[in-house]
């Protein structure tokens, strides 16, 4: 049974930072493309960042420069690092994992980002 579990979102001022965290079980982790999705009230989910099985990184313009999306394939956890945050990356975000074309999601972590 895949699951993934996200953790780490939280209220943070402008300028500052969190790292989100996906424990994932139930799949080959280090097999497959993961992803960072986030989504606000009203918008589509949108893809933030993902990490190939061979690791290359891609992210979307509206964080490049500002995070970071690893992984620890021994812990089979996903991360993202987000540095300088603003208000409009106040969003839940969620993990994704994409195996083999069947789509898995978390259930989310919300991040706030307010003075």
């Amino acid at each position: 049974q895949v699951q993934l579990v996200e953790s780490g979102g939280g209220l943070v001022q402008p300028g500052g930072s969190l790292r989100l965290s996906c424990a994932t079980s139930g799949f080959s982790f280090s097999s497959y493309t993961m992803s960072w999705y986030r989504q606000t009230p009203g918008k589509e989910r949108e893809s933030v960042a993902a990490i190939t099985r061979s690791g290359t990184t891609t992210y979307s313009d509206s964080v490049k420069g500002r995070s970071t999306i690893s992984r620890d394939v021994y812990v089979k956890k996903l991360y993202l690092q987000l540095n300088s945050l603003k208000h409009e990356d106040t969003a839940v975000y969620y993990c994704r994992a994409n195996l083999g074309g069947l789509l898995y999601w978390g259930q989310g972590t919300q991040v706030t980002v307010s003075s």
